[in-house]
Formats: C-alpha cells, sequence, structure tokens
C-alpha cells in the first residue's frame, strides 16, 4: 500500500431484490483478514439461503462489487482492492466489479468490468489491457468422445495440427494470400471466399452469424499512421496462437440435465468433440496499445489528468487521444475474431487428414474478454464498457444476440487452466446487476515466476494423467517449458462457476473434459 492511507472497507452482501432485506450483522475472520489488508477490519452481513455470492466494498474512491464465494473472496490480496481504489478515481465512473476469477493486473486487475456513459464518459487503455480482443472460440465437429479413446490417435491429431498451427514464435502463419488492410478494416468479411469453409455444412453457415461481431466499424483514416513494420509482423503472426495462456483444446461435451434443452438448440449433444480455441489480436493488438498509452500518458501529463496509480492510463471519449485509440482499438478487435477464425480454419484441415473429408467444423461461438464498447443496458441506456478478463453473457431476449441465439441467449465460453475442465454458459436475466459481466476463466492464483519455483514437473504430469490411456496430449515436449501454466497456477475453475452460478449471473449449459491440447511457444 505504500505510504497511501487506507480507510475501512466495509463489506455486504446483498441479497436479490426478492429476497428478505433483513440481515444480521456479524464479524468475519478478522484474525486473519487484518493480516491481509494490514489491519483494516472487514465486516459482513449474513446472506440469505443461497450463500454469499456478492459483496459489496466501500473504497475511499467508491463502490466496488465483487462476485465470488466466501472462500474466494476471503483469499483477496489486499492489492486487488488498492487497485480498484486507483480505478475509482478516474472522472465520473459509474460502477466497477470483479469477477471471481479477479487477480492482479497492471493498472487494472483482469477480472474487471468497469462502465461510464457512452458520450461524455472516460476510456481506459489499462481497462482492456494489452491484449486487445483476446477472447475465446468454440467449434462444434460430427465426431464422438470414443472416436478420440485411442491415445495414439490423439498424438497423432495433436501433430497434424502442428503442420498446419504455427507454435514457434518465428514462424508465421500460412495466410500470404490474406490482405491484412482488409483483414483490420473488414474483420472476417475481409476474408476470401475460400477461408469461409460453410459450403460443406450449407444448411447452418456459421462462421459470420455465429460471432459477437464479425466486423468492427471504426474511422479508417486512424490506420494511415500505423508504420510498416507493425504491418509486416501483424501479417506474419496472423492465424497463429501465441504464447502463455493461448491454447487450442480439444474436448469432449457433457450437458446439464436442465440446460439440454438450450444444448440441443444450439447443436450440442452428450460426448461430442469439440475445439475450444484462446487466442488474440497478436502484434496489431501489442501496436494499438502501446503507441495509443503513450500518447494517451503525454496529454495525461499535459492535462494534469491522473491518479494514484502512474500506470492507469484513460482520456475522455470525446478527447482526441481518446477517439483514436477507440478506433485502432476496433481495428485490432477485427483482427483478433479473424486470428481465432483462421486457428480454427487450420485446425479443420489438421482434423480433415486424420478423420477424413466427412469430418465437420461449425461454429459454435466466437466472443472477447478483452475490449471497450458502447452497449445498452435496460435501466441506464446507452453506456460504455470495459471488460478486462471479463466474459459478456447476455439471457435470452436480449436484443444484442446475434439473431441466431436470440431466443436462448448466446454460449459464453469459460476455459478452464490445462487439465482441468472448461465451460460453456448462458447468461441469465439477473446478469443485468452487472452489466452482463461473468469470468473469463479460473484466473491466476500464482505468478509464472513463483509457478515455476513452486510446482513440481511432476504434478503436472499427474494432472495430464501421463502414460495413462486417459492422458491429456500436449504438444510441447517438455512439459516444463509450460509448467508456468499447469494447473496449480490457477484457481479452482469449478469454484468460479458456482460464484457466477450462485449469483444469478449465468448457467451452465455443458461441461467440456479436455482430450488434447496445443501450445504455442514464448512470442
Amino acid at each position: 500500500m505504500g505510504n497511501r492511507p487506507m480507510a475501512s472497507f466495509l463489506v455486504a452482501y446483498e441479497r436479490s431484490a426478492t429476497s428478505s432485506k433483513i440481515c444480521t450483522l456479524y464479524e468475519m475472520n478478522l484474525e486473519r483478514i487484518n493480516k491481509q489488508f494490514m489491519n483494516t477490519q472487514i465486516y459482513g452481513t449474513a446472506i440469505d439461503e443461497q450463500g454469499a455470492f456478492r459483496h459489496e466494498v466501500k473504497l475511499p474512491s467508491g463502490d466496488l462489487t465483487v462476485y465470488a464465494t466466501q472462500q474466494l473472496f476471503s483469499s483477496l490480496d489486499y492489492k486487488v482492492f488498492d487497485m480498484a481504489n486507483n480505478n475509482l478515481q478516474i472522472p465520473d465512473i459509474r460502477y466497477m466489479s470483479y469477477t471471481p476469477d479477479v487477480h492482479v493486473g497492471v493498472g487494472t486487475c483482469i477480472g474487471t468490468t468497469a462502465v461510464w456513459d457512452a458520450r461524455s464518459g472516460y476510456v481506459s487503455p489499462s481497462i482492456v489491457g494489452s491484449d486487445i480482443g483476446c477472447g475465446m472460440r468454440v467449434h462444434m465437429t460430427n465426431l464422438h468422445k470414443d472416436d478420440l479413446k485411442d491415445v495414439k490417435l490423439r498424438r497423432k491429431l495433436v501433430k497434424a495440427i502442428e503442420k498446419v498451427l504455427p507454435m514457434e514464435a518465428n514462424q508465421r502463419g500460412h495466410y500470404s494470400d490474406i490482405r491484412l488492410e482488409h483483414i483490420v478494416r473488414k474483420g472476417l468479411h475481409g476474408l476470401p471466399k475460400k477461408y469461409i469453409p460453410d459450403s460443406y455444412t450449407p444448411k447452418k453457415p456459421t462462421s459470420l452469424t455465429h460471432v459477437e461481431s464479425s466486423k468492427f466499424a471504426f474511422d479508417e483514416s486512424v490506420l494511415e499512421l500505423v508504420p510498416d513494420m507493425t504491418w509486416h509482423r501483424a501479417h506474419r503472426q496472423l492465424g497463429t496462437l501465441g504464447g502463455g495462456n493461448h491454447f487450442a483444446e480439444i474436448q469432449a461435451i457433457e450437458i446439464t440435465e436442465e440446460n439440454r434443452s438450450i444444448a440441443e438448440a444450439w447443436g450440442l449433444s452428450d460426448g461430442q468433440i469439440v475445439v475450444m480455441i484462446h487466442s488474440g489480436s497478436r502484434a496489431w493488438g501489442g501496436y494499438v496499445s502501446q503507441m495509443s498509452s503513450s500518447a494517451i500518458l503525454k496529454v495525461m501529463q499535459r492535462h494534469g489528468w491522473g491518479t494514484s496509480d502512474p500506470k492507469l492510463i484513460f482520456a475522455p471519449l470525446e478527447h482526441a487521444e481518446g477517439r483514436h485509440y477507440v478506433n485502432m482499438m476496433y481495428s485490432a478487435l477485427n483482427y483478433a475474431v479473424t486470428n481465432r477464425h483462421l486457428i480454427a480454419y487450420a485446425m479443420r484441415e489438421a482434423f480433415r487428414e486424420v478423420f477424413g473429408s466427412k469430418c465437420e467444423f461449425s461454429t459454435l461461438y466466437d466472443l472477447m474478454h478483452n475490449y471497450a464498447w458502447e452497449e445498452h443496458h435496460p435501466e441506464q441506456g446507452r453506456v460504455f464498457v470495459h471488460r478486462k478478463g471479463a466474459t459478456r453473457a447476455l439471457p435470452a431476449g436480449h436484443t444484442d444476440n446475434p439473431k441466431p441465439y436470440l431466443t436462448t441467449g448466446h454460449p459464453a465460453l469459460i476455459p478452464g487452466s490445462m487439465g482441468t475442465a472448461s465451460y460453456i454458459m448462458v447468461g441469465q436475466p439477473g446478469g443485468a446487476d452487472n452489466y452482463y459481466s461473468i469470468c473469463h476463466g479460473a484466473g491466476r492464483i500464482r505468478s509464472r515466476t513463483a509457478t515455476k519455483r513452486l510446482v513440481k514437473v511432476e504434478d503436472f504430469e499427474a494432472a495430464l494423467r501421463v502414460g495413462t490411456e486417459d492422458e491429456i496430449v500436449v504438444n510441447q515436449r517438455s512439459l516444463e517449458s509450460i509448467l508456468d501454466e499447469s494447473p496449480q497456477a490457477y484457481k479452482n475453475v469449478d469454484e468460479i462457476i458456482e460464484s457466477v452460478t450462485g449469483a444469478g449471473l449465468a448457467q451452465v449449459v455443458a461441461k467440456c473434459k479436455p482430450l488434447a491440447a496445443v501450445k504455442g511457444a514464448k512470442s
């Protein structure tokens, strides 16, 4: 906390609007909490019979809502509250919350939703994140888990994927016939027709319809200032995973009985093989984040804007630098959704090499969890919402759903960690309280450096069941190279999901169990 004063936090667990407002005051585990929050007293009110999933935190600079189980909430480091207090110092902020997978980032925690007015609000590169447009994509196949029962066949499939999907930092994508300027301007609509492979599923063309957005419109004049080197690097990286926590994973579906009708409407079935992809905007988004942050920082210094955190960058939406960032950010969103699409295209080619031309790939959904944009809120009208490590989950009937998902709500794609399950969820009406934001994954519990120091390769191997017929096959020759991505580096994803469902933000439609995964090298 440095030398900054720390006011007392008041924490309350709110009931739903239909629940009784009568609460019983009780003192939490102050001995542990006081130590963690540097002698700050924290009190709470009792919860209803559904449990403590929503926590209202009074900070010196404003109010923060945290969605988490009691155990997850109590385990949070004081730094996440310190960071929230800095974020709340940005003028005119309407709302801020954390999802249960929250952990410390640069300037802003991963797991943040922050909201301003759409006309007179602010935009913050720090509350978008450096990997602009990073998100998830799931493709459905016509294969069953029994088709991949043989571990040798899973290894064969992983090797086939490696041939068509670049894994190393110095490898380039296979798409020299794609014009990058078309991609950043038009998104998926900038691709040549051969990369929109709906011809093999003519009754269900999903490439352009089953996505959060296939094209983000913006003032294209901002592209004139992008240097040639960025165009070159970003074009080389098109259709590549990148390193870190990015992956492509082969999974088997287990449908939850309570939402079986939704799953079937989406085309999901028990035992079905799906492919889940996690990647972002690569070099293009990195350039946008770095250059825009630098430009906005100069404006902040000139005008005397700032918070207690010098790494927290922001500007008014109506300011020239704010508008420039928003336009460039949308170009990065176009890159990101197309990048994931091309990764899926490569995966399809690998599957067909192993299983033949009758193997089908259709898009379930593609969405982002690092971005900011204008959207409609049922009570507040047009608002400008930032999500950094947070997933939008709209319920049935919400007009922002893509047309194919208007009657059901769209799939919300939540990855676990390596060796653990992932989830496909659907938003609930109660999500309006949190601007329809839910978690984006398991969330790190320790840094990469600490993970490498504390976790043994043998523990990682055990999590992947190495050497058994149920082994989760990975493409890395040595697990030590990706030890920082072991399950021991992350929170318990099941408890993350429990937090979301318990708070009434979303429900589970399907659980996805991993069978094989490919990870890119550091880039």
